[in-house]
């Protein structure tokens, strides 16, 4: 299986984002040990492809 782009810019920076806030608040023990789910966001932000999605279909970016 070939990991082909399917996520756009604002979608990867949400990812980013949001993710990285998951895993500082894991980490200052905020929200416990789900917060490293915010892991996964920050791989599939980083490799522009998310496996969902392209089990669904859906793509965010305009140009892929």
């Amino acid at each position: 299986m070939q990991l082909s782009r399917n996520l756009g810019t604002a979608d990867r920076v949400i990812r980013l984002v949001g993710g990285a806030a998951l895993v500082v608040l894991a980490l200052m023990g905020t929200i416990g040990l789900w917060g490293w789910v915010g892991l996964v966001f920050v791989a599939t932000a980083f490799v522009n492809f998310c496996p969902i999605y392209r089990l669904i279909g859906l793509k965010t970016c305009s140009d892929c």
